[in-house]
């Protein structure tokens, strides 16, 4: 049994780190302060300029050096209006980036003790961060396969009736990897799987210059024409690898995916499968980052967070 640490040195980050890091809520915010205005410097609207803030005792807010203005780091963040500790946020991202199949909201509940209402709320929110639709695949080998969550079909076994509700389909683009670049995947779950729906996903996020690989299913046929080659694998003849013609890639995600969500949440619900799907992928498309990934994810809020001006005046970041 191999019981050496298989995470390189510079890609760990324990428990003990996250204490010395973020002993107290004192500690979150300042890193999320420094996450979101480097230097403690942002735009004063009273001032109409920027100017350096400074934290004030007791209070989550900071103020400005010239007129006093105070702001909250955590104002259009996930955090805004949440009464819970800043550091049990912080853990609670922690240990969600932190494991490889993914957390339960009742494991957080146990290990923080809030309440189950609170737990579910803190995990809707972080994967929230999760979420990047605007992916594009930029590998020249892309590989595209349809799966199906939930549920056991009505009557028979594999792709569901027409009007079978009980599965939900997911579609999966993911690009092979190179000695380079890791190759990512973007999971969306779909009301269907036709032919329009397929290609839509083609567009979006698969490059034209690229080779696409599939299997023989019948709503690939117009896929030829929107990429550079379509290359296909026979699976209903038992064929599954030939040369550099295969789905294996995406297939084994679907494992990783599928075994994930029965271990640990056992099913999930129509309405939240995108949030899990979005977790699983971020996870994935980080898995050469080690511990890093919390790292990761904490610059999620920064960057997904609105901009004083904008959240001001009611309207959505650009």
């Amino acid at each position: 049994m191999n019981r050496r640490q298989t995470i390189p040195q510079h890609l760990r980050y324990t428990i003990n780190d996250f204490n010395r890091q973020f002993p107290d809520d004192a500690a979150c915010l300042e890193h999320l302060m420094q996450q979101r205005f480097p230097g403690n410097v942002t735009y004063c609207d009273k001032c109409q300029q920027e100017h350096k803030h400074y934290r004030i005792n007791a209070r989550p807010v900071y103020s400005c050096d010239h007129c006093g203005t105070q702001i909250s780091p955590m104002a259009g963040t996930i955090f805004e209006h949440s009464s819970t500790s800043l550091r049990l946020w912080y853990y609670a991202m922690y240990l969600m980036a932190s494991t490889r199949c993914g957390i339960s909201a009742k494991q957080i509940q146990r290990e923080t003790g809030v309440t189950y209402k609170t737990a579910w709320r803190m995990f809707r929110q972080v994967r929230s961060l999760l979420s990047e639709p605007d992916m594009q695949l930029e590998g020249s080998a892309v590989e595209m396969d349809e799966t199906y969550y939930g549920g056991t079909s009505k009557g028979h076994r594999g792709r569901p009736m027409r009007g079978d509700k009980q599965k939900s389909p997911v579609v999966g683009v993911m690009e092979r990897s190179t000695k380079r670049r890791v190759g990512r995947v973007r999971a969306i779950a779909t009301k269907d799987v036709t032919a329009d729906t397929l290609l839509g996903i083609v567009h979006e996020h698969i490059l034209p210059s690229s080779t696409v690989f599939t299997d023989e299913f019948v709503s690939y046929d117009r896929l030829g024409a929107r990429v550079n080659e379509h290359k296909r694998i026979n699976h209903s003849a038992k064929v599954y690898v030939m040369g550099d013609v295969h789905t294996n890639t995406i297939e084994g995600f679907w494992s990783l995916l599928k075994r994930g969500i029965g271990g640990v949440y056992h099913s999930v619900s129509q309405k939240y499968l995108q949030t899990y799907l979005d977790e699983y992928s971020f996870r994935y498309n980080r898995r050469d980052q080690g511990n890093l990934i919390f790292t990761s994810l904490l610059k999620r809020v920064a960057e997904l967070a609105a901009p004083p001006a904008v959240r001001d005046r009611g309207m959505s970041p650009a």
